[in-house]
């Protein structure tokens, strides 16, 4: 274990100068599409022209910037920590409050990245037909969506719904609601994302960070279940990323982002693929080792967890695009087994308060 610990934390080498340099050279080239000279440019990225703007339609393609499917996944890993620390269960409106402010936050997150990144979405297949790459919403529409959903989540993860809330845990969850927006927007969309291939390992932290703020909102601290939990999302992003770059590389080289297929190569992929993988078995089990659920929880975790590595194992010596997808929805379906198998202990074994 400690030898995998070792690989994951050693910072891949450089990319050669000419990498770097053909990197920058496609975030910089190709159409700039805005909406006021949208359909020549659009047309030239590859985008359709927008659909008619009416407020419905608008109000579609706002819904769409926040990736609700991304949002939906945030909400669900944030589920178990509100009980997985306690006796029983928070009230429900308590509850639904923190849960919602997270979602809301998560929401903003990633319309603030759709609004930043509406120039090199033109230049990827799969993201030119977004809201904002055609022009469906403007970028001053989302900008104060974005500005609204994150005040909205996080004056949510302050309210709580309830007077009975200790200042430490309102003042733990906003801060914590704020920190995740700023990282997410600043460290990972601004400053790593289009720089290094670190992107996603160190990025990962925004899209693992419900059970920490679902901590710090209920208790205004920070323990080790909810530490665990990150840790299983934290270190669950990078293989389920790098599946994605593996099968849409002329996709991200397009854009100019510099994932690690492009940089190094797919061979160092796969094996990053598999280390990591093997790097989350021990934290998937450990709430079953520490009694905060079950043997049951634990046994299913290691059989799930294995799983995972397995198809990681697969395609590193199989090494084709087919077996990169299937790695991908592998990720998906291993991460909602095991946060569902968490729900599903908690409610059997935590009171509803």
């Amino acid at each position: 274990m400690k030898l995998s610990i070792r690989a994951l934390a050693s910072a891949p080498q450089p990319a050669p100068a000419e990498t770097v340099r053909a990197l920058r050279s496609a975030q910089t080239a190709g159409p700039l599409a805005q909406r006021d000279v949208a359909t020549d440019d659009a047309r030239r990225g590859g985008a359709l022209p927008p659909s008619p703007r009416t407020p419905w339609t608008v109000a579609r393609g706002l819904l769409a910037t926040t990736r609700p499917s991304v949002v939906g996944l945030v909400f669900f890993t944030g589920l178990p920590a509100l009980a997985i620390d306690d006796v029983a269960w928070p009230s429900l409106a308590r509850g639904s409050a923190i849960i919602a402010g997270i979602a809301l936050c998560a929401a903003a997150s990633s319309v603030f990245n759709a609004w930043l990144e509406r120039k090199s979405d033109l230049n990827m297949e799969r993201t030119r037909q977004r809201p904002l790459p055609t022009g469906l919403v403007l970028p001053g529409e989302a900008l104060a969506f974005a500005i609204a959903l994150s005040l909205g989540g996080i004056a949510l993860l302050g309210w709580q719904a309830t007077p009975e809330v200790a200042q430490a845990a309102r003042v733990g969850g906003m801060l914590a609601g704020a920190a995740t927006i700023l990282f997410y927007v600043f460290v990972y969309t601004i400053w790593l994302k289009p720089r290094t291939p670190l992107n996603i390992v160190i990025g990962g932290a925004a899209g693992a960070a419900p059970p920490v703020i679902v901590d710090a909102a209920l208790h205004g601290s920070i323990g080790l279940m909810s530490v665990t939990l990150f840790t299983i999302v934290f270190l669950w992003t990078p293989p389920h990323f790098w599946a994605i770059s593996l099968f849409r590389k002329a996709d991200y080289q397009n854009a100019g982002f510099p994932m690690l297929p492009i940089t190094h190569g797919n061979e160092a992929t796969y094996a990053r693929m598999v280390l990591y993988a093997l790097a989350i078995v021990p934290f998937a089990t450990l709430p079953a080792l520490t009694r905060h659920l079950s043997v049951g929880y634990g046994l299913f975790a290691m059989v799930a967890s294995l799983w995972f590595l397995w198809s990681c194992v697969t395609l590193l010596r199989g090494k084709t695009d087919a077996l990169a997808r299937k790695t991908f929805f592998a990720s998906l379906l291993y991460l909602h087994a095991v946060f569902t198998a968490m729900i599903v202990d908690l409610m059997i074994h935590r009171p509803l308060a």
